[in-house]
């Protein structure tokens, strides 16, 4: 190949470059409304609910302490920041295909030995052309002593590593968000158990001291039954409500232990107590109704999973491009240079053993059974189905910030009726042990009483959790927790 043709042959590869194959990146129609269906305001800005940082949303320092330590030591956090490691090589080394392959020939060294039996030519009759007699076996047949260099390069004239690259770089962000996503779940999770720990405190807390308010019922009751008062069966029924209370004080310290053990774990420590001095009745949280939701715009921008999704989309577009690229011809050059020579006393002699080449290619797929056009139509339909799984989670998305808000926004108004009914409980309760005192009730009336209290008191110790980790949820859901 003459200087001239490669010339030729350059001009037009840099012609060709500019002919880029394949359809860019638009993200689709995602028909998402102007809010979301709740009496909240949802005004955009960066008092928003999702652009909170986590340190300032919780208000308990033990509670940021375990985060911190999740952070730093949760296996699911550490594996992700490998897989972040892994992308972002994987994309480095795509920058390098634009450049050609080079290797290098350090010593070659080839002997070929071949036996009378070998071939079938006139070639096998130079010995006795010479009036020498071949060996029986194994006379040298071939000898090769070589040292070079042998470059290939694939031209990119249709711009495959480029979408190659957009595939990568896809990739090296998806697995940034899903780090992201592992970080947002794991502060939800630590926090979720954290609030759970401090439930079975109260529910521990409020079991002891039903259980002595029992002790004194059964005391009271005791003393009635030696006046004659009553039968041994108020005492019986009085037992046995006192050990309701009794029995679930060990079922909740089982609880406590095993919470204990699994924020432990999850924060990447062995099992443990975990430190607490805060109550479900402290501010735990920075959470007002009258704080900013966004819009649902504001998802797609800030949660980890919906980005994931766009890029799975970005990568399948690009997929797409590569499969349709592939259905082009391509353009490769290749050559040689070093020295090369049959004895090894002229492996060296320059410039009687140096070798060269250079060699240029188009080549054009014509018949492969259909094999290109199926694999790239098969791409734009996984293309269709990626941009659906994305638009299909924004609407879930949506949905799930929407039934969030409805969530926190009734059970506040249960945590009013919660709180009413155990202050009625409580009332109910002295007012029945006053009149069983004076005769006017039954021990039947006290024990009933006292079973509505502890039952309407674990009922709101309950729902204050309940609504903690609904606030964290909602939290999570609009994109916040990684900041």
């Amino acid at each position: 190949m003459s200087i001239k043709t490669i010339l030729y042959l350059f001009a037009g590869v840099f012609f060709l470059t500019g002919c880029k194959v394949g359809e860019k990146y638009k993200q689709p129609n995602l028909n998402t409304p102007d809010s979301f269906r709740s009496a909240w305001t949802t005004d955009e800005g960066d008092s928003s609910l999702s652009q909170i940082e986590w340190r300032n949303f919780f208000n308990d320092s033990n509670l940021i302490t375990l985060i911190d330590s999740g952070l730093s030591h949760n296996y699911d956090i550490r594996i992700a920041l490998k897989n972040i490691e892994i992308a972002n090589r994987n994309l480095r080394i795509n920058k390098l295909n634009y450049l050609p392959a080079v290797d290098a020939n350090i010593a070659t060294v080839n002997q070929q030995y071949r036996s009378k039996d070998f071939y079938g030519s006139a070639s096998s009759k130079w010995y006795e052309q010479k009036g020498k007699k071949a060996p029986e076996s194994m006379a040298k047949y071939q000898s090769q002593y070589a040292t070079g260099l042998e470059f290939s390069w694939e031209l990119d004239i249709w711009g495959k590593i480029g979408q190659e690259g957009d595939v990568l770089k896809a990739s090296w962000l998806d697995t940034k968000e899903a780090k992201t996503a592992i970080q947002t779940k794991l502060i939800a999770d630590i926090a979720t158990g954290y609030f759970n720990l401090l439930m079975l405190d109260a529910q521990i807390e409020v079991a002891k001291r039903n259980l002595q308010l029992n002790d004194s019922t059964l005391r009271m009751i005791k003393l009635q039954f030696d006046a004659g008062e009553i039968t041994a069966l108020a005492i019986q029924q009085t037992e046995s409500q006192r050990l309701v209370a009794a029995s679930l004080i060990p079922d909740l310290e089982k609880e406590i232990t095993i919470q204990e053990n699994s924020l432990r774990m999850l924060v990447g420590d062995m099992p443990a107590a975990v430190n607490r001095n805060n109550t479900l009745n402290d501010s735990l949280i920075n959470f007002d109704q009258d704080i900013s939701l966004g819009s649902p715009l504001d998802i797609i921008r800030n949660r980890p999973d919906i980005k994931q999704a766009e890029y799975a989309l970005v990568a399948a577009n690009a997929q797409m491009n590569v499969a349709q690229i592939m259905r082009y011809p391509s353009i490769s050059l290749s050559g040689v240079f070093g020295v090369n020579a049959m004895l090894a006393k002229n492996w060296f002699n320059i410039p009687g053993a140096l070798l060269g080449g250079i060699a240029g290619g188009v080549t054009a797929p014509v018949f492969r059974n259909k094999k290109l056009k199926n694999q790239y139509e098969v791409a734009k339909i996984e293309r269709e189905k990626v941009e659906l799984d994305f638009q299909r989670r924004v609407m879930e998305a949506v949905g799930e910030v929407s039934n969030t808000i409805i969530t926190v926004e009734k059970q506040k108004e249960q945590l009013n009726l919660a709180e009413e009914r155990v202050s009625n409980s409580e009332l109910a309760v002295k007012n029945a042990s006053l009149l069983f005192k004076s005769g006017y009730a039954t021990y039947l009336e006290v024990i009933t009483a006292q079973s509505n209290a502890l039952k309407s008191e674990l009922d709101l110790v309950e729902l204050k959790q309940r609504q903690l980790n609904a606030c964290v949820t909602l939290y999570r859901s609009l994109g916040g927790g990684w900041r």
